[in-house]
């Protein structure tokens, strides 16, 4: 009888201790970082009116997803506004191209995201004589608020007095429609897509020859807790490169944003 009392009490005693054995401790949640985007560069980043679309979220939200982060997005008034937030700490990821001024807050991908050739975009009607930056000094331009197209461009260019900065590309080629301004710097691709069903853009026209060359690259805030990883950020950029996934999702997005266009022209939802 005391034998078979001994052997229940220690059943009893380990049954708790296999449940424990067999328990699967809680998923830690992931940590979340900070992207700061301008939604008025398609396709490289839009807005559909909910959330913000194109090339860079998604390059943002698979590369650190793949480092283990959470993403979310923050969007600000203009562009110059998510590069202070970056440059204080108060997000840790934005898109940018690299220039002096801005590696002294942030560290730059050495693997880029995407070439970008920067043209001049300008109206046929008032054909401003260009074959060199100086000669843009006699004539007004227009530039988004925090935008750079390289050190060469901005000391030649935007040092002269010249530009009239404003907060988005609508406003910007609205004036050169207009003739208010006589040419927007812009990059080819994003320009291009941009005036295709822009009301009164017929006009408007790219200049065959590059202002300039530059690199999207990923830019972390040297307060960032992300600091630390840009090797692994290259190296993850690297593979999406080769696989040939920053082509597809730029095509995607230039549909995307297609299909956005002309849904609003047929008045659908």
């Amino acid at each position: 009888m005391l034998r078979r009392a001994l052997v229940l009490c220690l059943s009893l005693c380990l049954i708790p201790l296999a449940g424990a054995t067999w328990a699967e401790p809680a998923p830690q949640p992931q940590p979340v970082l900070r992207y700061c985007d301008y939604p008025v560069y398609p396709p490289i980043s839009w807005s559909d009116g909910s959330q913000v679309r194109g090339l860079a979220p998604t390059v943002v939200r698979q590369v650190l997803g793949d480092l283990g982060y959470q993403v979310q997005v923050v969007v600000l008034g203009n562009w110059k506004r998510c590069l202070l937030d970056a440059a204080a700490g108060r997000v840790d990821v934005v898109l940018a191209y690299s220039t002096g001024q801005r590696q002294q807050d942030l560290l730059f991908s050495r693997v880029p995201v995407l070439r970008e050739e920067v043209a001049l975009f300008v109206n046929r009607r008032n054909l401003p004589s260009f074959t060199n930056l100086q000669d843009l000094t006699a004539y007004r331009g227009g530039l988004l608020f925090g935008e750079s197209y390289g050190q060469d461009f901005d000391r030649e260019v935007v040092q002269h007095g010249n530009i009239e900065w404003v907060s988005s590309s609508q406003q910007n080629f609205g004036k050169l429609i207009r003739q208010r301004i006589d040419f927007i710097p812009h990059e080819r691709r994003t320009g291009q897509l941009f005036i295709e069903q822009l009301p009164g853009a017929q006009d408007i026209i790219a200049l065959p020859q590059a202002v300039s060359v530059d690199y999207l690259r990923l830019a972390v805030s040297r307060h960032s807790p992300l600091a630390p990883r840009m090797a692994e950020i290259d190296t993850q950029l690297q593979r999406q490169v080769d696989s040939g996934a920053i082509q597809r999702w730029l095509a995607q997005s230039q549909d995307g944003y297609r299909a956005m266009l002309k849904a609003q022209v047929e008045g659908r939802p």
